[in-house]
């Protein structure tokens, strides 16, 4: 290990753009010639583990600063490969542990995954020269590849394991040379063969809402994120909140596959978070959220109107509203009170 113990290593391979921590420590590993494992401990040793964690959310400060001393990397692109740099625009306040909005959560056990919260893009990957895998598909929100118009994979296509490409050289003897990350760890299929899906639009006004602001994301440089509005992503969110309620007076679900004229795809039972739904599933919902909020006020009255649910839903456990969005609610109620 002698040719990593000067400040730089002899492999200093920056983050590609959008890329996650995971996946450029995995590129730098393999570029050593290393198995990710023995890498990780022959540089952070055995007191600091690094893949019991989902490193992208909690980027570590003793991991990230290791890897912009040896590789030369500026702060704020090593510090930008992380999910923090979604806050102010996805979140209002990153915290470590919990639900975080619009992040999928990994439910990690030990070193492995028991959530598929990782997704990518199949062509994508068969694109890169050297694959990577993007920060934006840690995101709920992005739910399909704008550039190759197919959903979002989140697990393989062969055996169904969510996607660990920090494991893909378990079992084996050495690595030799890179080992690019486009393999199941689990059965070996290539997530770049995977058949394209490809998930028809609701309506014109949803998927130009939706596509416009996940286009927004290609701006993003470091931590500034120009042009994504919180208040809007927080109203959307609180939107899909009611569209998956089973509260006895909430039906917006219904209303809106009416108004649409959408079948039913039959959700999965229960009060299930957004962030831990299968890219399919957030698929449907976000579409009709988007539709939602393509024309917020009318259509919100309308479904107040058509009683999907009850002014003061709109509002429930609703922390930091935006205050145009308390208004179309408390207007809800003022116009209720005067016509009683």
């Amino acid at each position: 290990m002698h040719g990593l113990t000067p400040s730089l290593w002899p492999v200093r391979y920056k983050p590609f753009p959008d890329e996650l921590t995971s996946s450029w420590l995995v590129r730098l590993a393999h570029g050593m010639g290393l198995k990710v494992q023995t890498f990780c401990n022959l540089i952070f040793g055995n007191r600091l583990q690094v893949w019991n964690r989902d490193i992208d959310r909690l980027a570590p400060s003793w991991l990230l600063d290791e890897l912009i001393q040896r590789t030369a990397t500026p702060k704020e692109i090593a510090y930008a490969t992380s999910l923090r740099a979604y806050e102010g625009a996805f979140f209002n306040h990153f915290k470590a542990s919990g639900v975080l909005p619009w992040v999928l959560n990994l439910k990690m056990y030990h070193r492995t995954r028991r959530a598929y919260g990782q997704q990518f893009c199949a062509e994508c990957l068969a694109a890169d020269e050297q694959p990577y895998f993007r920060r934006r598909w840690r995101l709920a929100f992005c739910t399909f590849c704008s550039i190759h118009q197919r959903l979002l994979d989140d697990r393989c296509h062969r055996c169904g394991e969510a996607v660990a490409y920090f494991r893909m050289d378990f079992g084996r003897d050495e690595a030799s040379g890179e080992v690019p990350m486009r393999s199941c760890h689990a059965c070996g299929a290539r997530y770049d063969e995977a058949p394209p899906v490809l998930g028809d639009g609701y309506s014109r006004e949803g998927m130009e809402w939706l596509v416009y602001r996940q286009e927004l994301l290609d701006l993003q440089q470091g931590f500034e994120l120009p042009g994504l509005d919180w208040s809007e992503l927080a109203v959307l969110r609180q939107t899909l909140k009611l569209l998956g309620s089973t509260y006895r007076n909430v039906n917006l679900h219904e209303h809106l596959l009416v108004e649409l004229g959408v079948d039913d795809p039959g959700l999965a039972p229960g009060r299930l978070l957004f962030e831990v739904r299968p890219t399919q599933e957030r698929f449907h919902l976000l579409q009709l959220g988007a539709w939602m909020m393509s024309d917020v006020e009318e259509a919100f009255r309308r479904a107040w109107s058509a009683r999907a649910f009850r002014y003061n839903h709109l509002l429930k456990d609703f922390r930091n509203a935006p205050e145009w969005f308390v208004g179309i609610a408390e207007g809800m109620r003022d116009w209720r009170s005067r016509t009683r």
